[in-house]
Formats: C-alpha cells, structure tokens, sequence
C-alpha cells in the first residue's frame, strides 16, 4: 500500500481556487475530447457523439447526466463502457452532469442509475465499437469478422501488425453517427438491436476497479460544490424565519449599515436575502437583519401523537394498491388466531455533512449554476419555470455535494442563488447553514402503519391486511421549491407517492391486500416540515412493519422466524435464496425468539428480515445486545445477502452495503425530527445525533452474483431490512416488541415497564 503525504499548506493551497473538475487525464485531453463531441445545439440522443468521444492520445470521454452521489456510480458506469468498447479503464473520462453537454437520462435516484444508464451507456458504446471496426475494416481492406479489438487497438486476425488504434481511426473527429432511439429520461432506449458482448466474456465489468472519484477526496484536493469560486463571485445568505413559513411584515434595512461589504437586501415576495462581497459579510448581515415575521395563518402539529392521529385520521388522496387478492376481510373474521400491531415512523433527514450549497450566474436572459443536483435537467427546468427563462438559456454543471440520498433531488440552493444573482447582475454564492439545512430540508416523511393478520388452527397464516398512511413528497419535480413558494409560486400537486414496496407482498398468502395511503401534507405557505424522497423511500417503515408482525406471528405458533418465512417463499426463488445466504454466513440456529430469555443485566438476541426493491433482494441478519437497566442497544453485527443480479463492481457494492448498514441502524436507533407547533426544534448535529464510529456494528455480506440477470441497483436496497431485523433482534433478547422508531432507550425502558406490570399483575 501506497501512502501520499501533503501538508496543510499544500492542501490549503488547492482550496477557494477557480472551479475545476479532478480527473486521472490532462486538460489537453479533456478539451480535445469535449471539442470532438461539441455541435450546433444541444445534444441529441440519437446522435453518436452525444455520448462518445476519442482523442488523439487514446482517451475517451462518455457524456452522461448520470452524477456521483457518492456510491461509485460514475467508476461503474465507466467499467460498462470501457467493456464494451474494448479499451482500458484507465482510459475512460467521464463527462458527467453538464446540462450543455449531455443528454437527459433523468434524475440519479431511486437505485435505478446502473439498471437504466448501464443499458443506454453500454449500447451507445456498442454502436461505437462496431462503427470503428467498420473504419478500420475499410482502411485495412479486411472484413469486419477478421477483425479483433483488444485494449482500442484494431487488428487483423494471424496478422497483429497490421493494426489500427481508435485514435488513429477518429481520434478528434466526430463520428457522424446516427443511432436508433426510443423513450426519454430512464426509458430511453439506445439501438437496442445492435449487439453487445457477451456477458461471459467480460473483463472489467465484474472487477472491483478503483473508484476514480476517491484519490482527489483523499487528499483534499477534490472540488465539491462548496469549493466553486468564480471570477466576480459574491455571497449570499437567506434570510427565513427561524421556525415558521410567515410573511416578512418589515425589512429594516439599516439593521446592517453598520456591516462593512454589504452590497444589497433583496426582498422579492416573502423571499428575504442579502448579497455581501464577502462570506463572512454575508453571514454577519444575515444574522443582524431585522425582520418582522407576521404570524402564520398554520401552524404544525404540537407533537408525535398529535401527527399520527392526523395520519391516522385524515382522508386519503390516493390509496396505492400493491397488492389485492383473495378476501383478506372474511379471512381474518373466520381467523382461528388474530394479530394486529400498529407502527410508527417519524420524520427524518437526509443530514447532509456539508449543507446546502450553489452558485449562480444570472445575465439577463442566460444564466449558469453550479450544484450538486441529483437531476441537472430536473433542475434547469424548474428554474426556468421560476426566472421566467427558456431552459436552452440554462446551463447546469454538476459538482458533487456531501452524501444526500434523495435531498439534492428537490435542489433548493440554486433557486435562492439565482435570486439574488439576479438582483445583483453578478455571480452569487449561496451557502445553507447547519440550521437552514437541519430546519428547512425536505424530509423523509412520517408514516402510521397498521397491520392484522390470521392463522387457521393449523398455523398457517391465511389473511393479510396491511395499511400504510403516510405523507407523499411535496416537493416533488411538479411543484414548486421553497424559495418559488416565497416569491408566489403555487403547488399544483398534492406531491408524488413516498413508494409503496415492502408491505409483504413478497409472500404468498392466499387472502392477502397491501395498500399505501397517501394523506395529504402539501401547504403554501410552505412548512418546515416538507417532505422529498429519503434513501429507500417509505420502505425502511413498511418492511419494519410487515417483518416485525410476521416475526411475531412465528414467536406466538412457537416456529422458528427463517423456517416461517421460508413456508410463504415457495415460489421466490432469488428470495429464499437471499435469506439462506443471510442466515447460513450468520451461523443462524433455529429457535423460538425469546424462548430462554437471559437473567443477566445485559441480553443478546438475534432477528431476521428480507426485503426487496426494484428488483434487488436483501436478507439482514441482526444481533444485538440490551442493556435492562439502561435500556441501551447495540447493534453487534448485521449480516446481509445482497442479490442485485449481474454484480458490476463487487468492491463499490460492498462499500454501498456498509454505508446502508450504518445509516440504516443510525436511523432506527436515534434519527427523529422533533418538532411542535411553531416549527422544527433539532437544528444541529447535538439535538440531532446520528451514529458514532464507536456504535457502528461488524458488517458481513454475502453476495450473490446473477451473471444470466441484468445489472439492478445498489444504492438503497440493503438499508431496507435492518430496522426489522433490529427489532426481531431484542425482541429475541428481552421479550418486548418495540413497534416505534427511533429504538431510544428511553423506548426500550417504558416497554420493559409494561411487561413487569403485566406478569405481576
């Protein structure tokens, strides 16, 4: 192992520089490649060199929209085109995120990037070999199956000196190539009729690369959203009301006069901010500005019980149907044995390490924006809609921003920085606060779940009803953002469904109805407690539920939890697979959860859960250990099975998998938006822990490799059991269903309570 030294000096050195983009090749490269691809408009999907180009010297730039969030995305997508066009990897530049450059593949989300950009990066490339081995055919006087390409070098077969490298046959020129498309954004199709490789003779895809992103993170040297300066750039700070959504009834400008490098206050509807020469005037003016906020005409509800009595009580909008078979009512009526458990889920966020943060330059009618958008197109087109701009007059560059899973897909900070830039003339920063962020993010929505259940006499269980209520994503690619909301934009929509997988409908019960409720949350003026899409969305709380009861159910028949789960996977082959990989690497015994439970002052258990998202399986084995008297758990180990179908890079999965471990754990033990009437009250990192290296647990996976399958995401799915799993886990321990997230202590202690009371009483 290799181990490179700089000092701060040096580190320093490489920060508040002019904007520019870490890659393993020259500027020359770059340009050059950039340069062959460049045309009259914007790209056009069906056009060859929107997706590929070749330089002089070997390299070769893809253009996507598909961005680096962080989970290895850009490496992987790089491996699949490096395959199929026969080149090293070393020699891939990927081009990512450039609304001027790219085509729209649609938002990076959802896990979705490898199971839909991998297809149309992989066809394009397709098209592009094939293309090249005709040139050379041609020049070489060979026909195109004499031909073979090893490392983009062309050579004729039994003759290797007679050869052609891709530069030598394109290298900066276009290819002038027009190819078959169909569909736009995450179901655009790329000449789906030319032929790939075959999967068996893969070379790069399937190997544990090094992610490209990671050397210029390491040493500081890499270019975040926060680190962009441009020439002329000033800062800017929002100024909103500390809790509320409210009107400003009065700015007092001379508030701040006093502060030294103040260029202007903008106000614009019930949008506040101030511009400064600097980022510490800006902050200083933010902080002294005096406003007076009216009075909301709204206000949130008090506490928890008030919002999930709202949950559970308000009429739904849309009911979302997974699943309906059989008569689940009937069935549970004649039910020899019945169980119904109620769960809840609370607001959380997305906890960006580094807050919000974008620059933008308005000029007139043009206007460019740096971000870490999650969807480059999805954002030019909502600030078109908000400056009144035709979006081929927008440019939109990503640059990556902290780990945000969803929060960067609604990307308010470009909204507030072409505001103020457009007040100004200039270039603005705009830089959120711990507590602009923890406050005003949107979050991962609250959810009310109920459950019932029946067995026969026999044990078998033949009705299952399950309900989720829960709020859908205000802030979704139809409505407006916070800062379009304070200058009068309206919502148009009551906002997108939160997802409605992982209610058991991986089971196969003869009686069975599986429905996601959407309550309605949408508020103009906006609440801070806006709600987007949350890593996994909605299905951490419904696979809590729907794993946590049907535990239960196995506890009370005395049947061991695998061996139950097993029963109703008859036909779920890549299911019951997943769960006899989890449960065989975590050395599973079978037994009746808390069936010899522990007399000591600490007690160990052991829970199971399988899930499934978008085609990818999971199987989290937990253990932990309670402490009685403090009511303290710790999570132990978690094992995970983990089958994506084709594996593109084993060793970025795996890094995707313990980061799910952990941020899953972090949330069912500790994340909770606190919050009353006036607003949101855990604005930073001490009222809103997450978890510490010190608690983080021994993460195990198995991983099932499926090379007949196509390649499905990585991203989300293997957050999805752990809470469950968690769950079944100190049940196992100490004998208490624990049916509400986050697992305090506090929690675990009034639960144990209760169950001394019932067995003395």
């Amino acid at each position: 192992m290799e181990t490179s030294t700089i000092s701060r000096r040096e580190l320093l050195k490489g920060t508040g520089a002019l904007v520019v983009s870490f890659s393993l090749f020259g500027p020359a490269a770059r340009a050059l490649a950039q340069a062959a691809a460049a045309g009259s408009g914007e790209p056009e999907a069906a056009s060859l060199d929107s997706w590929l180009a070749v330089a002089q010297d070997g390299t070769v730039t893809v253009f996507t929209s598909k961005v680096e969030l962080g989970t290895g995305t850009e490496t992987a997508l790089a491996q699949i085109v490096a395959e199929e066009l026969d080149v090293p990897f070393s020699r891939i530049h990927m081009e990512a995120g450039d609304t001027s450059k790219t085509v729209d593949q649609a938002v990076t989300a959802a896990s979705r990037t490898i199971e839909r950009a991998g297809p149309q990066l992989r066809q394009a490339a397709a098209v592009g070999r094939r293309e090249l081995v005709r040139m050379a055919s041609e020049r070489l006087n060979v026909p195109a199956n004499q031909l073979t390409v090893v490392d983009g070098v062309v050579s004729v077969n039994g003759d290797a000196a007679r050869k052609l490298s891709y530069a030598e046959l394109v290298g900066d020129k276009r290819f002038n190539v027009k190819m078959q498309t169909s569909g736009t954004g995450w179901d655009l199709k790329i000449s789906p009729d030319v032929q790939v490789k075959n999967v068996n003779d893969y070379k790069i895809v399937g190997t544990s690369v090094r992610r490209t992103d990671l050397p210029g993170k390491f040493t500081g040297e890499f270019t975040y959203a926060q680190d962009v300066r441009v020439p002329g750039m000033l800062h800017g700070r929002v100024v909103r009301p500390p809790v509320v959504s409210s009107k400003p009834t009065n700015v007092d400008e001379s508030s701040i006069k006093q502060i030294p490098g103040v260029v202007k206050v903008v106000q614009d509807g019930n949008f506040v901010g101030v511009v400064a020469q600097t980022e510490w005037a800006a902050i200083q003016a933010a902080r002294a500005l005096k406003v007076t906020w009216s009075t909301p005409s709204t206000s949130l509800p008090a506490n928890p019980d008030e919002l999930y009595a709202y949950l559970k009580n308000t009429k739904s909008y849309n009911d979302q149907v997974t699943v309906n078979k059989g008569n689940p009512d009937a069935a549970f009526a004649q039910a020899s044995k019945k169980y119904e458990a109620t769960y809840r889920w609370p607001f959380q966020l997305h906890g960006m390490l580094a807050p919000s943060c974008a620059v933008a330059d308005v000029r007139g009618d043009s206007v460019t924006v740096w971000s870490g958008t999650q969807g480059p197109f999805r954002t030019r087109k909502a600030l078109s809609d908000l400056l009144h701009i035709p979006e081929k007059n927008i440019r939109v560059i990503f640059r990556e921003e902290s780990g945000c899973y969803g929060r960067l897909s609604p990307d308010d900070a470009p909204h507030d920085a072409v505001l103020l830039s457009r007040a100004v003339g200039k270039p603005v920063r705009v830089q959120w606060t711990r507590a602009d962020e923890h406050g005003w993010e949107p979050k991962g929505p609250a959810q009310f779940i109920s459950v019932r259940a029946g067995t026969d006499a026999q044990g078998n269980l033949v009705a299952w009803d399950y309900m989720e209520r829960g709020f859908p994503w205000t802030e979704s690619a139809v409505n407006p953002l916070l800062a379009g909301r304070q200058i009068g934009m309206k919502s148009v929509n009551p906002g997108q469904g939160n997802g409605n997988a992982g209610g058991g409908e991986a089971y196969e019960f003869e009686n069975q109805r599986v429905v996601a409720a959407l309550i309605p949350w949408s508020q103009d003026p906006p609440t801070p407690l806006r709600t987007s899409n949350l890593r996994a969305p909605g299905d951490l709380a419904r696979t809590f539920a729907s794993e946590s009861l049907l535990d239960e159910i196995a506890a009370d028949l005395h049947v061991d939890p695998v061996q139950f789960r097993l029963r109703y996977l008859k036909n779920n082959k890549r299911v019951t697979e997943v769960l006899v990989a989890a449960t065989q690497a975590a050395r599973w015994k079978e037994h009746v959860p808390h069936s010899t439970p522990s007399s000591g002052a600490k007690a160990m258990g052991r829970g199971v859960s399988i899930s499934g998202r978008d085609g990818t399986v999971t199987a989290a084995v937990a253990e932990v250990e309670v402490d009685k008297s403090s009511g303290e758990i710790t999570v132990k180990r978690v094992t995970l099975a983990h089958d994506c179908g084709l594996i593109v890079n084993p060793d970025g999965l795996r890094n995707q998998i313990e980061g799910n471990v952990i941020q899953g754990v972090s949330r069912t033990l500790l994340e909770e938006v606190r919050f009353d009437a006036n607003g949101v009250k855990n604005l930073d990192w001490v009222s809103y822990p997450i978890l510490t290296y010190r608690r983080v647990p021994d993460v195990q996976i198995r991983l099932i490799n499926r090379k007949e399958m196509p390649a499905l995401g990585g991203g989300e799915p293997s957050t999805v059991p752990v809470p469950a799993a968690i769950a079944n886990a100190v049940y196992d321990a100490i004998g208490v269903r624990v049916r509400e997230v986050p697992m305090t202590p506090q929690k675990v202690q009034a639960l144990l309570r209760s169950k001394a009371a019932a067995q003395s009483a």
